[in-house]
């Protein structure tokens, strides 16, 4: 229980504590709700880029109490800082799936890559006018991952589309970035 690796070094027992100590100051209730992860992320209103938040914390919500708890937000981290290639393109297809239903339509793919493209241009972590719209990403993904034609991922041809191209692999990893905020906090919480 006490490492994990991650980022090249690892994650002792101290830095485990010091990021429960930043957890509760941040969480005093111990339990991160919605609104505030929306927060973290600069996303206040309703749009798109909001739905894309709802979803996100879902997928990190394991226990459905509709908070995040210390346990959920270890795990979270583990996921996003060390988790296997697969785990994760895994965790991008239930964020993707805002119905839960275990397929990823045209509709579904579309909103998140706005919503993404919305967000990442907000924080100018992408250029700011993107060589395809979302609606032309989500239509080369489908072109190229759709393998059976119906208009509808399933989790396998999702995860195996990503690892057979790079493209289609870096649009649907989902590198808003919740991970890049997750270091930045966990270096800002470090000993020095």
């Amino acid at each position: 229980m006490g490492q994990w690796q991650s980022d090249d070094r690892e994650v002792d027992i101290v830095e485990l504590q010091a990021l429960y100590k930043k957890f509760v100051v941040e969480c005093p209730s111990g339990a991160l709700y919605l609104h505030e992860f929306k927060g973290f992320f600069g996303v206040t209103d309703t749009t798109e880029e909001s739905l894309y938040m709802d979803n996100m914390f879902r997928t990190f919500d394991t226990n459905k109490d509709n908070t995040i708890d210390f346990l959920e937000y270890i795990a979270a981290l583990n996921l996003v800082l060390r988790g296997k290639l697969e785990h994760k393109l895994r965790w991008s297809f239930k964020v993707y799936d805002g119905d839960g239903n275990g397929t990823l339509t045209k509709d579904e793919v579309t909103q998140v890559i706005r919503a993404i493209y919305k967000i990442k241009k907000g924080s100018n972590e992408e250029e700011e006018h993107p060589a395809l719209t979302p609606d032309e990403v989500c239509d080369r993904i489908f072109h190229l991952v759709d393998e059976n034609g119906d208009g509808q991922l399933s989790v396998k041809e999702f995860i195996e589309g990503a690892q057979k191209d790079r493209w289609v692999m870096k649009m649907l990893k989902l590198n808003v970035n919740p991970s890049g905020w997750i270091i930045e906090h966990r270096r800002q919480s470090a000993p020095f």
